[in-house]
């Protein structure tokens, strides 16, 4: 329940607190007296998203904060579960709106998301206001009502759990079929570029070796003459490189005997003759392998223009590149081989994932239909009791032609005030009376399921007089034994029923106005039920009235 509610700084309002009590509080005041505001206040610190005119003129920020005692509610997993601190008996709710447009939100003076705010607020109270009665006519809205009143929590989340792994089954089918589709557009393609890549019988390393090769057969005539020059020069006369390096090598050997510093150049002589005579030979060699071959030079060159062809072809600059692109199409042509049996394989599961989420929607259209005779006749009791006796209402849930995260059901509430009216959609023909009495009824049984901690009532009499006015405030009374209930009103019947009375007013200053509130006494309460009951000009017999109609409730 909302044990103190504070509020500084807010519109008209500079500081306010309000301690409530258990049972049935009422509030009143005149006409733009500022009701609604502090019931915007509330909405604050339940989620609702700030507006920089919340702040009071000419200050930096306001502040809402409202005390719960939550110790009857086990709400202890739900703390641990979002790390929050947990109390145990009481909670605090604040929200700082700043006149910069800053706002932050607090769980027991942590930090918290706005979300997790407006998650927290659901589970302590819930505001019914006037424009919530037009979700009456919002069949979603109609849908969760039977939801909450059969008690299907357990039914929504395993159809829900269903759901998603069958649209999750249906999303992959899909792919696989759209990768199909796009496969067989350019398997022709493909398989043409991998057997034109194939038969080039490709190989590592080879565009290079050809590269070389050919650069020596076009040379080949200039290779073998370089080739026998050299071979000529070292050896082929008597003045020869390695006939003079002999001699040399003679000469500084004979000296060695007298001079023998002379040795490391001998020495040095000795390996570069061996050094000379080795590449005389590998010249020799050389000289003997070089042909010029005007068949192997065309091969050659064929070979070489077939694989610039195909690097050309595919924008690449060499063989290894050629051979990855080759393997790469192999890959991607075994894929589009093997997606007819990834397909079946989904298909199948995706067959299997919506015979589960079907059966699931059946368990849960059942337990919905099994509700629906309960719920009428039990909101057709409370509406006779509410001054419709002609009331003749139904629950009709229909199959949806496509399941979607509710379920499988459509419902429609159909609605009929008077004996000759054939039944017929709330929306189409409920009036603004008929509509407050049909929310408060269906409040009444939703709280009774829920065990909702506090509820507040925004002028749910409007449309109401009288007798009927006299019986909403006899519901909302007996809703306050199992609950807290807050109740705006502008009528005495109503207010009169309270076990607590806040009065709302406004206060003419020098240059502002401002909103106040107050606990009324004995006395004040009769006054104030008076001043409802007769308007401005207060007279003696509402005054009696007032009395009679306190001491009856």
């Amino acid at each position: 329940m909302l044990k103190r509610l504070s509020i500084e700084n807010y519109a008209l309002i500079d500081s306010l607190q309000i301690s409530f009590d258990r049972g049935l509080t009422v509030i009143t005041g005149e006409t733009g007296a500022g009701k609604s505001i502090i019931l915007g206040a509330l909405s604050l610190i339940l989620g609702q998203r700030a507006d920089l005119r919340h702040v009071k003129h000419d200050e930096p920020k306001c502040v809402i904060e409202g005390l719960f005692d939550i110790s009857a509610y086990r709400l202890k997993p739900l703390f641990d579960e979002h790390e929050w601190v947990h109390d145990g008996d009481e909670c605090i709710l604040r929200r700082e709106i700043w006149a910069t447009g800053r706002s932050r939100a607090f769980i027991n003076d942590s930090p918290v998301y706005l979300n997790d705010l407006k998650m927290l607020g659901e589970r302590l109270i819930d505001i019914h206001s006037q424009h919530q009665n037009l979700s009456l006519n919002d069949n979603l809205f109609q849908l969760n009502v039977v939801d909450l009143l059969a008690d299907t929590g357990k039914e929504q989340e395993s159809y829900r759990e269903a759901h998603t792994a069958y649209r999750e089954a249906e999303k992959k089918l899909r792919d696989l079929r759209e990768q199909n589709r796009r496969n067989r557009e350019e398997e022709d393609y493909l398989r043409f570029q991998h057997t034109t890549l194939s038969e080039a019988l490709l190989e590592e390393g080879e565009q290079v070796l050809l590269e070389e090769e050919l650069e020596a057969l076009t040379h080949s005539e200039e290779i073998k003459s370089g080739l026998f020059a050299v071979t000529t020069l070292l050896s082929g006369d008597e003045q020869n490189v390695e006939a003079m390096l002999c001699t040399v090598r003679d000469r500084l050997q004979s000296l060695h005997a007298v001079f023998s510093r002379v040795g490391l150049l001998a020495e040095r002589v000795e390996s570069a003759y061996l050094d000379l005579k080795d590449v005389r030979e590998e010249a020799s060699r050389l000289f003997e392998q070089v042909e010029f071959d005007t068949g192997r030079q065309q091969l050659v060159e064929e070979r070489l223009s077939m694989l610039y062809d195909l690097e050309k072809k595919h924008g690449l600059t060499n063989v290894d590149e050629l051979i990855a692109l080759r393997d790469e199409i192999g890959a991607k042509l075994q894929q589009i081989d093997s997606l007819d049996d990834q397909l079946e394989a989904q298909e199948s599961e995706t067959t299997d994932r919506k015979r589960v989420m079907l059966e699931k929607a059946m368990l849960l259209s059942e337990k919905r239909r099994a509700a629906t005779t309960a719920i009428e006749e039990q909101l057709t009791a409370n509406l006779e009791y509410l001054k419709m006796p002609h009331t003749r209402f139904q629950c009709m849930i229909t199959p949806r032609r496509e399941p979607d995260v509710t379920g499988a059901d459509d419902v429609e509430f159909l609605f009929s005030a008077n004996k000759n009216r054939p039944l017929q959609p709330v929306s189409q023909i409920a009036s603004g009376g008929e509509i407050s009495r049909l929310m408060l009824s269906l409040k009444a049984m939703i709280a009774g399921a829920t065990a909702l901690p506090a509820i507040i009532f925004d002028e749910i009499d409007t449309g109401t007089s009288g007798e009927v006015a006299d019986r909403v405030g006899a519901v909302m009374k007996k809703m306050s034994r199992e609950m807290q209930v807050i109740g705006i009103t502008h009528l005495p019947q109503i207010a009169s029923k309270g076990e607590t009375h806040f009065v709302v007013y406004k206060e003419e200053r020098d240059n502002s106005v401002a909103t106040g509130i107050i606990k009324l006494t004995g006395k004040e309460r009769v006054r104030e039920i008076a001043r409802m009951l007769s308007g401005a000009e207060v007279t003696e017999q509402a005054v009696e009235n007032a009395r009679v109609m306190l001491k009856t409730n």
